[in-house]
């Protein structure tokens, strides 16, 4: 859990990225850090602790750079610490990465460039990123989108990742595979966040990028291939703001009156005694051959699939079941064609439980998602499900998400 931030315009990025890492800080407070180009040079700033540690570090050397990179950090590889902090850098200074994700052949690459003669200066797998990109822009990569696209060649992992080059300020490169990244519209101007929470302080206007796409931004908009339209997140600003609570733990506990009925909104068909779900895409005919209900997440989505299949066991007369997420695939399932898959997701980017959508589509099951973020990658994977509209939850512990969930599992 970590929390990543850009920004290319013609405002002076400093202030715009600590805010966007203060709506962060609930996916990682060990250490941030920020890089903002300005003359052809970068200016980064780190601080061990929160990001209340980074804004007095920054202090009254806010840098007038209008692009810039941050990150907030919940530690893997490495102590949290300064040094481990990100932005990490190339050995001059000129290219500069924040990376969300794990890079599992990072201790190769890492003896690779010692051996080669690069002076590493933490403990972190992200620090190869830089030296790479930096490397292939050396070897003749006409772009700094190419040069990434070089780099992640040879790496193995997941990433949510932003790259910022000192010489081309005027852009900033993004990529995915496991971990999210998000686009923001602005007027004028683009955010990049790996959390709508970061974005919609300035725009609810998103394109949320899927695993191996890689784009290049601009002030004036952004170009990629095969990238989804934008949309628009229906999220207010002030949903992430405490509005009077002591925390965002009792904050959600109050809010799930008004969630559940959300969830109940447009559903409840009170002249049948039925529930309608047309984003599940069945017909009858084929609602009819559902033999058996399997509720697959993580975590709490998990607890709320037990509650599910409960609940079609005792409403439906089906059998039904839920199943942990990241052990599906590696089982080798055998998939039954009469049986209905529901991939179940808060955020809708669970790795392990999209990589069971996709082991069930392979072996051609029927699946259907229940999330919360309109967007994200298991609802667009799926294709079909219903979404929760609970709101965005930041604690960590779940609330009107989990009885969101279990309510839809109830009208399911």
């Amino acid at each position: 859990m970590c929390g990543i931030v850009g920004y290319v315009g013609p405002r002076p990025a400093t202030r715009i990225l600590v805010e966007g890492l203060a709506r962060l800080e609930y996916r990682g407070y060990d250490s941030a850090g920020l890089a903002v180009a300005h003359r052809k040079a970068l200016r980064i700033t780190k601080a061990a602790g929160r990001v209340d540690d980074l804004r007095t570090a920054i202090g009254d050397a806010d840098s007038p750079g209008r692009t810039g990179i941050a990150h907030t950090r919940w530690a893997t590889h490495g102590e949290p610490s300064e040094r481990n902090a990100h932005p990490h850098t190339d050995a001059d200074g000129r290219i500069a990465v924040v990376h969300n994700g794990i890079l599992e052949n990072a201790d190769e690459l890492r003896a690779k460039l010692v051996a080669d003669g690069v002076v590493l200066r933490s403990d972190t797998d992200t620090e190869v990123l830089p030296h790479l990109i930096a490397r292939a822009l050396d070897d003749g990569s006409r772009s700094l989108e190419e040069a990434v696209r070089e780099a992640l060649r040879v790496v193995e992992g997941t990433y949510g990742l932003v790259v910022l080059d000192a010489r081309r300020p005027e852009e900033l490169v993004v990529a995915r595979n496991g971990s999210p990244i998000v686009l923001g519209l602005g007027d004028g101007e683009m955010f990049v966040a790996s959390d709508v929470a970061a974005l919609v302080r300035h725009t609810r206007q998103v394109v949320f990028l899927a695993d191996g796409e890689i784009a290049t931004l601009t002030a004036a908009g952004y170009e990629g291939s095969r990238l989804a339209s934008p949309i628009t997140v229906d999220v207010d600003d002030d949903a992430y703001e405490l509005d009077g609570h002591p925390d965002f733990l009792s904050k959600e506990i109050h809010e799930q009156p008004a969630a559940l009925r959300r969830v109940l909104a447009g559903r409840l068909d009170a002249r049948f005694a039925t529930a309608r779900l047309d984003g599940l895409r069945l017909d009858p005919r084929e609602l009819r051959g559902i033999r058996r209900v399997t509720f697959l997440g993580c975590g709490s989505a998990l607890y709320a699939g037990q509650i599910g299949a409960g609940l079609v066991e005792e409403l439906a007369r089906i059998p039904a079941d839920a199943e942990q997420a990241s052990e599906f695939r590696y089982r080798n399932p055998l998939v039954d064609p009469e049986t209905l898959y529901v991939a179940v997701s808060q955020s809708g980017e669970t790795l392990d439980t999209l990589a069971a959508v996709e082991e069930l589509q392979r072996k051609g099951g029927r699946v259907v998602g229940v999330v919360n973020v309109v967007g994200s990658a298991i609802a667009r994977q799926c294709g079909a499900g219903t979404f929760l509209h609970a709101g965005p939850e930041v604690s960590v512990a779940s609330t009107k998400a989990f009885s969101s969930m279990a309510t839809s599992f109830a009208l399911l």
